[in-house]
């Protein structure tokens, strides 16, 4: 599946997007890139909305091969 960050996630993440390969739930993928960013992007994380083929679902979401996983920060702005 496709993970693409944007703003501070991005900055966070220390890139734009990755490819993952995790069977199981959102959840389980949430775990997963908390370990491999670390504690700065998991405070990020902590205010991000993530979006799954563009739906917001919950944690116990099955994810697809196929899933593309957006990582929304909050956005400033008018």
């Amino acid at each position: 599946m496709k993970v693409r960050y944007f703003a501070a996630a991005a900055e966070a993440a220390g890139r734009d997007d990755q490819d993952m390969v995790i069977a199981g739930t959102l959840g389980d993928l949430l775990v997963a890139l908390r370990r491999e960013h670390g504690a700065t992007f998991s405070k990020v994380l902590d205010r991000c909305a993530i979006r799954v083929d563009g739906a917001a679902v919950g944690d116990d979401h099955a994810l697809a091969d196929t899933a593309t996983v957006d990582v929304l920060p909050p956005f400033a702005g008018g």
